[in-house]
């Protein structure tokens, strides 16, 4: 007889072990079950050893884990774990800086959170055996042991700054929150160990007291570097540094932010470093904060989602563009859909018209208070909301395993982030549609996506909204008296480098171009904004005007 212990609408698969995914709460079946006949022709099921006591993690841990329901690790986690944890040296205990790269949806929050956890238990465990050493070294020689005075931390006349053991830096407060969900979930059997969250648009007295003896804290960079600046945190005990999402922590600009926190913990033990590829920035950046750090890639960036269908719908114009997304999220197969925008102002005024029409939809992007995109984030996942209008705030940190479909109905500023995107789909062994709008000036975007992912799109079209249009390749881009151009020729005036051609690698600022012009991007204008918040810099709007 066998059960499915997971009430989550998957069909009992016998005896199931479920692995990490990306975070906790996706969850991917696989058969684990070894089933043999003995001489009486019973049938039994072989025990499989838990792939997570093999690791060496502490019992407090496997608990959690075992709580959470699952029992193997995945590739990333076998590969990081063993490295992450303290190395016997002749010297004493050393450790392994590392510079991960694996593929969205491989777990790689656990994969850094295990590790430092199970140090930061074994420390408190021999802090207590000193401690009780010395309590009893104290009464064999007669002597009365000094008493553990409990002082209020929020009292002005006791109070002392933070001073964690371990920071976690995440690139926005989504995605600190999801981590510091995931650690809160994980130390539910260790005792005394605590874990604090710091984000921006939250109260800072709430925080504050939240920090007080706080193991791990996850953070980003702003809110943590103004509560250090005020005192209510010191970061010279930090042992373990871990940068989650490298490539988008310098995206949004943070990487003086980077630096600051760099100098602050010089005397760490360890520094682990997780971004989706190895670029040479993020090289450049792991040779000035890490220590001949090992590599690990699991996953390359191009891997192709198996269980996410990928399909690219051409389009006239961005009233094509609605016209296409109203048919597909009239499908009934729609359980729960992300419709990704490019720019704030074009995310509020697409959910406002899927408002209007009767759909169940609400728009997040980084303008919002932390408090509205809480909520916003809660209903979602408590299924109040159908269909969630994005920026690519929402593109890392958000995982809901009833999201069915992501449309890009904007497509991405950076080809790696459709990656991202379409991650937030296919979760818990489902099936997954990510589906691409694209008018005919978009083609170079979905060139360069192609080209990253090593994957042709495949384009389709629906009875009654095929488009009109047709692909006109660009002319040769000559020189003077037609001979081929070469880097340095002077242009005639107004010339894009394809002659009279305007469309193919022309940027048009304003005009009909709509938001090719400059509606506010997510975390545009001059200076990235902090934590995702809001949007720097003066902006124009669809026709040239400024923004309002």
């Amino acid at each position: 007889m066998f059960t499915n212990h997971f009430n989550d609408g998957a069909p009992a698969l016998g005896s199931v072990a479920w692995i990490f995914h990306d975070r906790f709460h996706s969850r991917l079946p696989v058969a684990d079950a070894t089933f043999v006949a003995d001489a009486a022709s019973t049938v039994n099921a072989a025990p499989v050893p838990n792939g997570f006591a093999v690791l060496g993690l502490a019992p407090e841990l496997l608990a959690a884990v075992a709580d959470l329901g699952f029992t193997q690790p995945t590739t990333v986690q076998t590969q990081c774990i063993g490295l992450a944890m303290a190395q016997e040296h002749v010297d004493g205990q050393a450790y392994n800086d590392l510079m991960v790269s694996s593929q969205t949806g491989s777990g790689k929050t656990a994969a850094f959170l295990l590790p430092v956890l199970h140090t930061l238990l074994a420390q408190q465990a021999a802090a207590e055996a000193a401690e009780k050493k010395a309590y009893d070294d104290a009464i064999a020689r007669g002597e009365t042991p000094p008493k553990r005075v409990r002082k209020n931390p929020l009292n002005p006349r006791t109070f002392k700054a933070a001073t964690p053991g371990a920071l976690v830096l995440c690139p926005t407060r989504e995605l600190a929150q999801q981590v510091c969900s995931d650690a809160i979930d994980l130390v539910k059997h260790c005792k005394g160990l605590r874990i604090a969250n710091v984000v921006g648009g939250m109260p800072y007295q709430m925080q504050i007291a939240r920090l007080q003896n706080a193991d791990l804290v996850v953070a980003t960079p702003g809110r943590l570097l103004d509560l250090q600046r005020s005192g209510q945190i010191k970061l010279d005990k930090v042992q373990f540094l871990v940068v989650d999402e490298a490539d988008r922590m310098l995206d949004l600009g943070f990487a003086e932010d980077l630096e600051a926190v760099h100098q602050m913990t010089a005397a760490r033990h360890q520094t682990m470093m997780f971004s989706a590829t190895f670029a040479p920035r993020i090289q450049q950046l792991a040779q000035r904060v890490m220590r001949q750090p090992q590599r690990v890639q699991v996953d390359s960036p191009q891997e192709k989602h198996a269980n996410i269908k990928q399909v690219l719908f051409w389009a006239d114009s961005p009233q094509h563009k609605r016209a296409l997304l109203d048919h597909w999220l009239r499908d009934n197969s729609i359980d729960q859909a992300i419709v990704f925008a490019s720019t704030q102002i074009e995310c509020d005024a697409l959910a406002e018209d899927l408002q209007q029409v009767g759909f169940s939809a609400v728009a997040l992007h980084g303008a919002l208070s932390q408090g509205l995109r809480n909520r916003r984030l809660m209903a979602l996942r408590r299924g109040q909301v159908q269909i969630l209008v994005a920026t690519d705030v929402a593109a890392r940190g958000i995982d809901v395993p009833t999201i069915t479909h992501v449309f890009n109905f904007g497509l991405p500023m950076k080809s790696e982030d459709y990656t991202h995107r379409i991650g937030r789909t296919g979760r818990a062994g489902r099936d997954g549609l990510a589906i691409t709008f694209a008018e005919f000036r978009d083609r170079r975007k979905i060139g360069d996506i192609e080209h990253y992912s090593k994957q042709r799109f495949n384009a389709e079209t629906i009875p009654g909204l095929e488009p009109k249009q047709r692909f006109a390749p660009p002319p040769a881009r000559t020189g003077f008296g037609g001979k081929p151009a070469r880097p340095g020729d002077r242009r005639p005036p107004n010339s894009n480098g394809y002659g009279k051609h305007s469309g193919f690698g022309a940027k048009t600022f304003g005009g009909r171009d709509g938001n090719r012009g400059g509606d506010r991007r997510e975390g545009g204008g001059f200076g990235a904004p902090r934590d995702g918040g809001f949007g720097g810099g003066r902006d124009f709007g669809n026709r040239g005007r400024p923004a309002r």
